[in-house]
């Protein structure tokens, strides 16, 4: 069963050798002459890091056009990396004793001994594009979003969101490559907390100050009608709070993955600071988001931290925790007038108008799909909003389907979707693969990793129940996600043979 799993999640694929025998192959290094010579192309990834960097630091501070102008650079830059590349590098036992940091003790440690097998291969930029099964399944993806573009009923409109898909993409693609670079990888994510931090602290200002509401985001009749909800730079609530879900996990795993006091300190202040203003927005979404995502985060790091514990922590730390966490989340329900009124009203069901809202628009869409279920109508809230009129209940207009599967299927149909599931299946697999590997290394690059699976926890139980997944400022963040896990992709497992010391 184990072997049918990892077929299907391509964990045994040749990648590889597909790549070197497929046409995709002859799209790399015809310009590698041309970057041999070029001075500032020795620092091709760094600068691909910047870019990468530029886009999550201003992003919220900014209008959607200028982010989609440097999506735009990220993906010329990334062909432009592509066409000129180098190719891979045949990988030795060499390349395994050249290892960084203490992912190359441990490997060193191992070597000479005897045969090791792992599944985490040698640090290499340059390893060719689509070199791993979550690339090939993006791949796949973007193949289907094109032709269901083509077979849409309102093709122009779907063409527009097709063309925002492929910028995501491409945004990924270029992640993907840079992040192989640790130190990239780290100040990246540094780059959006520091931004995530200035986001926050404003919306504890309006906290504070008073911020009036810029849309009805809360029932009049509701007890809540008159409570302030926070939304800083980003204007809606519920943007802000999918927005800070990734910064709360992030600032959690920084705790432990920076290294020197004063970082740490810093990454403690935005847990506090983040957390808080992330509770304030008053998001349901966005509340089952944060703690969807802080229980995979405390699982995962029981078990990175479990070879490592006594026996009697090993069987009670996570109960512990999470009855701790547990406690305290029913303690503030309790206790705090407006956080159990907005959490009753989750169960509600009809009897809450957001709750309500939510099931017409739902109901239509379902429909929507049942009358073109393979290929749906094309990619994009503009091919959406110009069919969804045609299904909507009286009086439940809508900008997207509130779901992030059923927005899927309306998009892209059942094809699309199965697709969309395998790619996040594989992604998860791969991570765990990488994790696990890691952890017997015990190279703390691995809590980024953990955080990333975090992360893609988080902000995919938000999206179960709202739209903005597909904001910009938050579908950066979703493809952040699956970059990282990508760029800790090694592939199959390898044997070193053995070295004499």
């Amino acid at each position: 069963m184990n072997l049918v799993w990892q077929q299907v999640m391509l964990s045994t694929f040749p990648i590889r050798q597909w790549l070197s025998a497929s046409y995709l192959h002859y799209l790399v290094g015809p310009l590698r002459q041309w970057r041999k010579g070029s001075r500032l192309m020795q620092w091709a990834d760094w600068i691909g890091g910047v870019l990468v960097m530029l886009v999550f630091a201003i992003s919220p501070f900014v209008k959607n056009e200028l982010i989609a102008v440097l999506l735009a650079a990220c993906g010329i830059y990334w062909v432009l990396l592509t066409v000129s590349d180098e190719g891979e590098q045949e990988l030795g036992v060499q390349d395994w004793e050249s290892g960084d940091g203490e992912q190359g003790a441990g490997i060193r440690a191992r070597v000479g001994e005897e045969a090791v097998e792992t599944d985490l291969a040698p640090r290499d930029s340059r390893l060719a594009p689509l070199s791993t099964p979550i690339h090939l399944l993006v791949l796949l993806y973007w193949a289907i979003a094109t032709v269901a573009t083509a077979m849409s009923p309102v093709k122009k409109e779907a063409f527009v969101g097709w063309q925002k898909l492929t910028l995501y993409l491409l945004f990924f693609a270029l992640m993907a490559r840079v992040f192989r670079h640790a130190r990239i990888r780290a100040w990246t994510i540094t780059s959006y907390l520091l931004a995530a931090l200035a986001v926050s602290v404003y919306g504890l200002q309006q906290w504070f100050s008073g911020a009036s509401a810029l849309a009805t985001w809360v029932d009049p009749e509701s007890p809540l009608s008159k409570t302030t909800r926070v939304y800083s730079y980003l204007g809606n609530p519920n943007l802000l709070a999918a927005y800070l879900v990734p910064a709360v996990i992030f600032s959690v795993v920084a705790c432990f993955a920076w290294k020197r006091w004063m970082c740490k300190v810093l990454a403690v202040v935005m847990v506090v600071v983040n957390a808080s203003c992330l509770i304030l927005t008053f998001s349901r979404g966005g509340w089952i988001g944060m703690v969807a995502g802080l229980m995979v985060l405390l699982l995962l790091l029981a078990h990175w931290w479990s070879i490592h514990l006594p026996r009697f922590w090993r069987s009670w730390a996570l109960p512990i925790v999470f009855g701790t966490a547990a406690a305290v989340i029913i303690l503030a329900v309790v206790v705090v007038e407006p956080l159990r009124d907005r959490v009753s009203s989750i169960f509600a069901g009809r009897g809450d108008s957001s709750n309500n809202f939510r099931i017409n628009v739902w109901m239509a869409v379902i429909e929507m799909i049942k009358d073109r279920p393979l290929l749906g109508i094309g990619p994009g809230n503009t091919a959406f909003n110009k069919i969804y009129p045609l299904y909507q209940r009286p009086r439940f207009s809508a900008l997207s389907a509130y779901s992030i599967l059923l927005e899927v299927a309306v998009e892209t149909g059942l094809i699309g979707l199965t697709c969309f599931i395998w790619l996040l299946l594989t992604t998860l697999t791969q991570a765990w693969r990488a994790l696990q590997a890691l952890r017997q290394l015990g190279d703390r690059k691995g809590y980024w990793l953990i955080g990333a699976i975090g992360v893609m926890a988080g902000l995919f139980s938000h999206g179960m129940f709202d739209t903005v997944l597909y904001r910009p400022e938050v579908n950066t963040l979703w493809w952040l996600t699956f970059a990282l896990i990508a760029s800790y992709y090694r592939g199959p497992a390898v044997k070193v043979e053995k070295v004499e010391r």
